[in-house]
């Protein structure tokens, strides 16, 4: 059954894990989804994304949905630390003078140890040095050392929405969320380009920046008529994926002090009014730019790759059942997942991960789960963050880590977000934005009785920050 009177709006959600398209209604409601796994290409010069791959799934979903859905407006959300450096006037069709390095590739830090001399203060961007290619500057400058006959022939640095945007509509156009995230690109102090821009005389490469909700114009031509779409259809800027999610909150809780906790890949911690003078570089901690242009602190670790690696080594698989009395087991038996997980991320970065204790005794799920609730218990109090603490993304699907979180907060309220899709809500309203009624349904998290939890939680922080003292 075909709905062609009806319009609909488009978002393509590229994550580090999946890519995604979801179909939204008048009200950003998503009624129909689709996904694909995202792989990195591991051949060539260095891992990179496979644009290939998503380029032709984008193409084959957006086929299959015009038939039922008539798509006016088109909006992108992908994760953050990428860039495309395109020549525009090439003739390939995917126009990368390089191929897009995928910033986990370990190789970029290795190899330029003496770009940190260059980067700016963390007091000028709050953008931490962190590790492989996860500071944009340091992959931009690592190519350009290492490619500079390619790097010599880019016409345009486009952040990576904006690569799609201009794969669909020729528009070249840069937008403040994902040239604030952690690239070392952007000085919060003077809110502008920092010097790192001038250091790699890339500054005329990089395109005009626009709102997040800037009309790019419709789809071309050509891809109207391929994918079915109407007309008409425009697509709009793009976002960063956690400021998409923060996006929502920030339009709905006006003047109260909040933090959304966006899960996924990365459990990343967005706190409205708190002072950026909170944040220290060495626990993984920044400021994001939100798509108002306004400073955000932050605290983030790789939530769901720690949270994954916890229950692979512990004997136990994500889908595994488990139950309170399976936490309680783990405070009993006093078994500690210690940080890191992830190789390198997070406020304990830098140390492999260890268990104390025998894991056999207890649920590897159980003991994941009580990980991430602690870890995110600590960078809300490193954070210093008042309010209501709203849990958007993967961790909905594991209310026990909520409501263990909710048990060690006594002083906020932990609230669940009852739309898995809130990021793609938040960039629905892009192609709306002068007229968007924001409304979240949420639901407050249960509560935890978990006897001696305050007492694991003290010995876990000991446990790891002694840890990460002694390499």
């Amino acid at each position: 059954m075909t709905t062609q009177a009806t319009a609909y709006s488009l978002v393509i959600d590229i994550g580090k894990t999946h890519v995604k398209l979801h179909v939204l209604d008048s009200k950003f409601n998503s009624i129909f989804s689709k996904q694909m796994k995202n792989t990195v290409v591991n051949e060539g010069v260095f891992p990179s994304i496979n644009t290939n791959e998503i380029w032709g799934w984008l193409i084959a979903g957006i086929k299959e949905i015009t038939p039922a859905y008539r798509i006016n407006a088109i909006n992108i959300t992908t994760h953050g630390a990428t860039a495309a450096l395109i020549d525009r006037n090439s003739s390939d069709t995917d126009g990368l003078v390089l191929p897009i390095l995928d910033y986990e590739y370990t190789g970029v830090y290795d190899q330029s140890p003496e770009y940190e001399s260059i980067r700016p203060k963390f007091d000028d961007t709050f953008s931490p040095s962190l590790p492989a290619g996860l500071n944009l500057g340091r992959q931009l400058y690592w190519l350009k050392t290492n490619y500079p006959e390619k790097f010599h022939k880019v016409t345009d640095i486009l952040m990576y929405p904006q690569y799609w945007v201009w794969r669909f509509t020729g528009q070249r156009v840069n937008e403040i969320t994902s040239l604030g995230c952690h690239t070392d690109l952007w000085s919060i102090k003077n809110n502008n380009y920092s010097s790192l821009v001038d250091y790699l005389d890339c500054g005329k490469l990089l395109p005009k920046i626009e709102p997040a909700w800037f009309d790019c114009g419709q789809v071309t031509p050509t891809l109207i008529t391929e994918l079915g779409l109407d007309p008409h259809c425009h697509f709009y800027n793009g976002i960063h994926d956690s400021n998409a999610s923060f996006l929502r909150y920030k339009l709905t809780q006006k003047d109260a002090p909040f933090t959304v906790v966006s899960t996924g890949t990365w459990t990343i911690l967005m706190s409205s009014q708190v002072s950026l003078a909170n944040l220290d570089a060495k626990k993984d901690m920044l400021a994001n730019i939100d798509a108002m242009s306004q400073p955000i602190a932050c605290a983030r670790f790789m939530g769901g790759r720690e949270f994954e690696a916890i229950c692979e080594q512990a004997g136990s698989w994500l889908g595994e059942q488990f139950n309170v009395n399976d936490i309680q087991s783990v405070i009993d038996h006093q078994v500690f997942a210690l940080p890191d997980f992830s190789e390198g991320s997070g406020p304990f970065g830098g140390p492999e991960g260890s268990f104390i204790s025998n894991t056999d005794k207890v649920s590897g799920i159980a003991l994941a789960t009580i990980y991430c609730a602690l870890m995110i218990d600590y960078q809300l109090d490193m954070l210093d963050a008042k309010g209501d603490i709203f849990i958007e993304g993967a961790f909905l699907k594991n209310p026990l880590l909520c409501a263990v979180l909710n048990q060690l907060r006594e002083d906020n309220n932990v609230i669940l977000s009852m739309d898995s899709t809130g990021t793609v809500q938040g960039a629905g309203y892009l192609s709306d934005w002068g007229n968007v009624k924001c409304e979240i349904e949420c639901e407050p998290s249960t509560y935890t009785n978990l006897t001696s939890l305050k007492e694991y939680q003290n010995k876990w922080r000991s446990y790891a920050e002694a840890k990460l003292n002694n390499i």
